[in-house]
C-alpha cells in the first residue's frame, strides 16, 4: 500500500491504493470553492492524471454538511471565478482517469455542476442537490447548463435551472443525474466498490472510452461565457446582480421585481 499527501490551502489531496482522492478542505464556507480553490482543484485532478500508479479519483467536500456549495459568493473575482470553473469541467472530462463524485452533503450550484461533470456520482441519503444561480443573480450559461439536458432530459434539465428547487439524493438517482444512494455510514464503502471495479479494468481501455464520451461533449463545450456577454453584457457587478449578492448575505428572498 502507498499513501501520498500534497500540501494545499484548500484541498486535501492524497493517494491510496490506487485511489487519488481530491477533498475540496473549507467546510467552515460548506467547501464553497473562490478563484484559488478551483486553481488547486486543477491542479490536482491534473496532477492525478500524471500519476502512473493512479487509476481513479474521487472527488468530495470535507466533513458530513456539504459536498460543495458552490461559489464563495464574498469573492471579489466574479468574472475569475467563473472562468475558473468552466476551466475546472474541462479538466474534469479531459482528464482520462474515472473521476467519482463522492456527494456527502449539499450540492448545491458549482457544486452541483461538479457532481454532474464526474463520470459517477455517489450520493448519502442526506445529500442535497440543485442550482442557484438564477436565485442569487449569478449567470451561469453554456455547456454548464445544457449538458444537464442530456444527462436527464430537457423538462427536468430547465426545471432544475429555472426554478432552483432543492432535490434529494434519491429524486437525483430517479432523475438519471446520480449512481448510487447509501446511508452516509455506508459511503466509502459504496465509493469503493465503485473503484475496485474500475481499478480491475484495463487502465488504456478506460482511456479510449472516457475520450469517446467526451468527443460528443466538445460539440457544446465551447459555448462557454458568451451568452452572458451577448444577452447581458452589465449583468456582471450590476444591480441585479448585488441584489442577489445582498439577499443571500443577508439570509432574505431577493427582489428582482425591478429588473423585469
Amino acid at each position: 500500500m502507498s499513501e501520498k499527501s500534497i500540501e494545499y490551502t484548500d484541498v486535501i489531496y492524497e493517494i491510496q491504493d490506487g485511489v487519488a482522492r481530491i477533498t475540496i478542505n473549507r467546510p467552515k464556507r460548506m467547501n464553497s470553492f473562490t478563484p484559488h480553490t478551483l486553481d488547486e482543484l486543477t491542479h490536482a485532478v491534473q496532477r492525478a492524471e500524471k500519476e502512473p500508479g493512479v487509476g481513479v479519483v474521487v472527488l468530495t467536500g470535507d466533513g458530513e454538511r456539504a459536498f460543495c456549495a458552490g461559489g464563495d459568493v464574498s469573492s471579489e473575482e466574479e468574472g475569475k471565478l467563473v472562468q475558473g470553473e468552466y476551466d475546472f469541467h474541462t479538466t474534469l472530462g479531459r482528464c482520462l482517469k474515472p473521476v467519482i463524485a463522492r456527494v456527502n452533503g449539499y450540492a448545491i450550484g458549482g457544486g452541483n455542476h461538479m457532481a454532474y461533470f464526474c463520470d459517477i456520482t455517489v450520493a448519502a441519503e442526506s445529500a442535497i442537490f440543485g442550482q442557484n444561480g438564477p436565485r442569487v443573480a449569478s449567470p451561469a450559461c453554456g455547456h454548464v447548463i445544457s449538458y444537464l439536458a442530456r444527462q436527464i432530459g430537457h423538462k427536468r434539465a430547465r426545471e432544475v435551472w429555472m426554478t432552483c428547487r432543492r432535490y434529494t439524493a434519491q429524486q437525483m438517482l430517479e432523475w438519471g443525474l446520480v449512481n448510487s444512494v447509501v446511508p452516509m455510514e455506508k459511503l466509502d464503502e459504496e465509493v469503493q466498490s465503485y473503484c475496485d471495479d474500475i481499478l480491475s479494468c484495463s487502465p488504456t481501455c478506460l482511456k479510449i472510452v472516457k475520450a469517446s464520451f467526451e468527443a460528443e461533449f466538445d460539440v457544446i463545450r465551447g459555448q462557454r461565457y458568451q451568452y452572458v456577454k451577448m444577452i447581458a453584457p452589465h449583468h456582471v457587478g450590476g444591480e441585479e446582480q448585488m441584489e442577489g449578492v445582498r439577499a443571500f448575505q443577508e439570509k432574505r428572498k431577493p427582489d428582482f421585481t425591478k429588473f423585469r
